[in-house]
This record gives structure tokens, C-alpha cells and sequence, in this order.
């Protein structure tokens, strides 16, 4: 069964940083490409990030490019969401997904 478990959420002020980090288990993770997508309030699941199997690549939305850093730990099954220079735009659940599945997110809130 695939577990996929969200944590690092928080309050932050704009300009702030969070990391989170995803909890991985029942699949082969290290042989999977991870992704990062969020859900904003009243709105649907946007893409934020995706990671290849061994990490040799990344992908990025253009609304985080350059603030967030997505990375994994094949040895700890764990993948991670460095962001950096939050704004309240980027309040949002965050999930961690594998194929079509995700776990129960994270909650963000950036605001003052």
C-alpha cells in the first residue's frame, strides 16, 4: 500500500521559509520520479514541482522558480520542498504525489 505522510507545514511571514518533507513507503521510491503540487483555498491542485528518480533532474513552476528547491533521500525514502521567500500567494495544502496518488498534506499559510 502506498503511504505518502506531508509534514513541515506552518504559519510564515511573506519573505519566510519552510521545509517540507514527505514520508514515502510502499513503493519502489528511489525508482520513482516524486512531485510537489498544492491547492490553494477555493481553488483546484496546481503542479509545483517534480524530481527524477535519482534526483539527476528537476522541474519547476514558473510562479516558484528560483525560491523553492525540491530534493530527495533515497536512503531515507523522504522527499523534501525547501521554499524560500514565501508570499501569501503561495498559501495552499501542499501534497506530496506519486503516479496519481498523495498523501494528506500540509497545511501553508504565509501571511503577517
Amino acid at each position: 500500500e502506498v503511504q505518502l505522510v506531508e509534514s513541515g507545514g506552518g504559519l510564515v511571514q511573506p519573505g519566510g521559509s519552510l521545509r517540507l518533507s514527505c514520508a514515502a513507503s510502499g513503493f519502489p521510491f528511489s525508482k520513482s520520479a516524486m512531485n510537489w503540487v498544492r491547492q490553494a483555498p477555493g481553488k483546484g491542485l496546481e503542479w509545483v514541482s517534480t524530481i527524477t528518480n535519482y534526483g539527476g533532474s528537476t522541474r519547476y513552476a514558473d510562479f516558484v522558480k528560483g525560491r523553492f528547491t525540491i530534493s530527495r533521500d533515497n536512503a531515507k525514502n523522504m522527499l523534501y520542498l525547501q521554499m524560500n521567500s514565501l508570499v501569501p500567494e503561495d498559501t495552499a495544502v501542499y501534497y506530496c504525489v506519486y503516479l496519481d496518488q498523495r498523501g494528506q498534506g500540509t497545511q501553508v499559510t504565509v501571511s503577517s
